[in-house]
């Protein structure tokens, strides 16, 4: 029995990211989604939305059906 997966190669955040500390967020998605780690993504609040920032995944958990994404802030482009 197979597994879906999704592979990104941006972090959507939808306005669901809640900051931890300083430049590190955490965000929770449905789903199984694979993030590369240790390499800078883009931040975009919608997926067809501009860029606004990058950032780095510190840390990917998946279990019960969602994936939670620690990541980095390296980057901003924009506040709005």
């Amino acid at each position: 029995m197979g597994m879906p997966l999704e592979v990104q190669t941006m972090i959507v955040t939808n306005g669901k990211e809640k900051r931890i500390e300083h430049n590190l967020f955490v965000l929770q998605k449905e789903g199984y989604r694979l993030y590369p780690l240790d390499v800078p993504l883009e931040v975009r609040r919608t997926k067809h939305g501009e860029a606004t920032g990058q950032a780095v995944v510190k840390k990917l958990v998946l279990e019960n059906e969602t994936t939670i994404v620690t990541y980095e802030l390296i980057a901003l482009h924009s506040i709005n």
